[in-house]
C-alpha cells in the first residue's frame, strides 16, 4: 500500500489546527451557510490554498454508512453494572453489536474488544465514544479498526 493510500484514526487533539479548520469550511460550504470557498475560508481563518491543498485529505469520522463495522477497545474498571451501562449507550446510538469480548480482570482493570455494525439510523459514532469516555470507571476508548 502507497504511502498515499494509508488511512489513520487520531483523536481531535492529535490534529493540526489547519486541518480542523478545512474540516469546518467544508461543512459551511455543505450547509450552504456560505456559497464560495473565499466565504468559508475567511470565516474559519485559512487560506485558500490550504483548503484546497488539504480538502480531500480530511474527513470527519462520523460515516454512517450502512454495512460499516467499527471496532473499539476499552479499558473500563471491573465494577457491576459499568459494562451493562456502556452497552446501553451504544443501545442508544442504535448500533448493531456484532462481537464482544471482555478479559479477565487483572488489578480491578478489564479490557473489552466491541465490534459494532454503523447502520444507516446509527448516531454519530465520535459522539458515542465521547459519550462511553465520559463514564465513571472508563479509562479509554479507542478505535482500532473501521472498515
Amino acid at each position: 500500500m502507497g504511502e498515499s493510500n494509508r488511512y489513520y484514526v487520531v483523536t481531535k487533539k492529535a490534529v493540526p489546527e489547519v486541518l480542523l479548520r478545512v474540516v469546518e469550511a467544508k461543512r459551511l460550504l455543505e450547509s450552504q451557510k456560505v456559497l464560495t470557498v473565499q466565504e468559508a475560508t475567511d470565516a474559519v481563518g485559512i487560506s485558500r490554498s490550504s483548503f484546497y491543498k488539504y480538502k480531500d485529505d480530511i474527513l470527519p469520522f462520523y460515516d454512517n454508512a450502512k454495512g460499516k463495522t467499527v471496532t473499539f477497545v476499552t479499558i473500563m474498571d471491573d465494577e457491576r453494572g459499568l459494562l451493562s451501562d456502556l452497552l446501553r449507550i451504544v443501545a442508544v446510538y442504535k448500533a448493531n453489536i456484532l462481537t464482544i469480548h471482555q478479559s479477565i480482570p487483572v488489578n480491578g482493570v478489564a479490557t473489552l474488544t466491541l465490534s459494532v455494525e454503523v447502520r444507516s439510523d446509527t448516531g454519530d459514532i465520535s459522539a458515542m465514544v465521547e459519550e462511553m469516555e465520559a463514564m465513571n470507571g472508563i479509562h479509554s476508548v479507542k478505535i482500532i479498526a473501521r472498515e
